[in-house]
């Protein structure tokens, strides 16, 4: 400090808003403390100080893991906002650790404290709504029946191959390294002309889907083999029957795989978009078709964003499905109320949120003015009228800017695609892009309105 090294405003002003929010820390802290008997003995590991500070940087910078440990461990200013100060930092698996240690519906709470705590310093009446839905994608590669396929033969060999080294054998009776042969059959048939397709198609999924059953009830043999198979002490005790756990899980999933591409490919059959899988890594991944010309199929998961018209997300959803839009406008109308004690004087959604139904509601609950253009059919002219009128015009306009607000957590606060593996870490990836936008913005508003009046003064 003497040096003159400071914070940048915006961190700066942060910083300053999480001192005063005791509540926030003491949501991470029974996180953290979730499980353990006793908390306080033991190594001092990350404060909740510094896992939330060190969460929010991740996320308003945009790092991984690695790159965030060496800013913090290189930088004054980054180590006074994460709390560190003279203190080592650890490795970047620490902050790995800590952070999953979080729930979904922790980061969820402590979103709805920022949001309440922006509507008691005045910084956020909750005048205006926008909502809209957009698609953040999982970790995975474009599935087709073929590399699931040599997906499920390679990890269930590969998971053998480690239970036989836990176990300080060469190899298991009776299983079969097919690796060689599964990835001939695989590169094959992406390698196949559209008219090779309709000849030779068929026969190399049969042989493909053959080797795939045939490693799977191999590796199903081995499990019967070994569950009574011992390590040399505890820890390899614990390996093995991790990895045996490991082996079942996909040896399921990969039933799942066979059973979808012999229906699809063999038997021709449709397949429910309900009952496919789309990968062995992430099999929570959906199929979302939103009608998009550049993007007309997407893999992950649909999520739900309201917006006020200071740029806070006040709402967020991680949906199921593919569900439709005009489902929502009921429900965030009461999130709402539940916020700001009433309804918004506007409401801004695309034509995908319209339905007479949500139209009436809106009007009934004490929005006057409904931003909701007609989708589809011709429309009445007093319809017609009101979307010509300037309000209706300057709603769209103000509806507009949430997909700015989209764009900025894509690129900005890296929610265009989730790294994190499973569902709940999914959750937990989109619920800290949406608390680092929010405190953004805060910080933002408050650096302004301190700027406002000092000029005023």
């Amino acid at each position: 400090m003497r040096q003159g090294l400071r914070l940048e405003p915006l961190l700066q002003a942060i910083s300053d808003f999480l001192d005063d929010q005791k509540d926030m820390i003491e949501q991470v802290r029974c996180d953290l403390t979730r499980g353990l008997k006793k908390a306080e003995t033991g190594r001092s590991g990350l404060t909740p100080q510094q896992i939330l500070r060190s969460l929010v940087l991740m996320r308003i910078k945009n790092w991984d893991y690695r790159e965030l440990r060496e800013r913090i461990a290189d930088g004054c200013t980054l180590r006074q906002f994460t709390d560190f100060y003279c203190l080592p930092v650890p490795r970047h698996d620490a902050f790995h650790r800590g952070f999953t240690r979080l729930t979904p519906a922790t980061l969820k709470a402590i979103n709805d404290l920022v949001v309440q705590a922006a509507v008691a310093l005045e910084l956020e009446d909750g005048q205006k709504l926008r909502v809209d839905t957009t698609v953040v994608q999982t970790d995975i590669h474009h599935p087709t029946d073929n590399t699931l396929l040599w997906d499920v033969v390679r990890v269930v060999t590969r998971l053998v191959g480690r239970l036989a080294k836990a176990m300080e054998r060469r190899r298991i009776k009776g299983f079969c390294d097919r690796t060689r042969a599964a990835r001939r059959r695989m590169l094959a048939i992406q390698r196949m002309t559209t008219t090779q397709r309709h000849h030779q198609q068929r026969g190399k999924y049969r042989e493909l889907i053959g080797i795939a059953e045939e490693v799977i009830e191999s590796a199903r043999t081995a499990l019967r083999q070994t569950r009574k198979a011992r390590g040399k002490d505890i820890i390899t005790d614990l390996a093995i029957a991790e990895t045996r756990k490991e082996i079942e899980h996909f040896c399921d999933l990969g039933a799942r795989v066979i059973d979808q591409s012999r229906r699809r490919v063999l038997n021709g059959e449709q397949v429910p978009t309900a009952e496919k899988i789309y990968s062995i890594f992430e099999p929570h991944t959906d199929l979302i078709k939103r009608g998009k010309v550049r993007t007309p199929i997407e893999f992950g998961h649909k999520v739900f964003l309201a917006e006020s018209a200071r740029g806070l997300i006040t709402q967020y959803e991680v949906l199921d499905g593919n569900p439709i839009d005009e489902q929502h406008v009921v429900v965030s109308l009461e999130r709402h109320k539940q916020t700001f004690g009433d309804v918004p004087k506007l409401y801004g959604s695309d034509r995908g949120f319209f339905s007479e139904k949500n139209v009436t509601s809106c009007k009934q609950q004490g929005v006057k003015v409904v931003c909701i253009p007609q989708r589809g059919g011709s429309k009445a002219p007093e319809r017609e009228a009101y979307e010509k009128s300037r309000e209706f015009k300057d709603g769209q306009r103000f509806r507009a800017g949430i997909e700015g607000r989209i764009s900025v957590l894509f690129r900005g606060r890296g929610m265009k695609r989730c790294l994190a593996e499973g569902r709940e870490r999914f959750e937990l990836w989109v619920a800290a892009a949406v608390l680092a936008n929010n405190l953004m913005k805060i910080a933002a508003l408050l650096t302004d309105r301190s700027v406002r009046r000092r000029r005023a003064a």
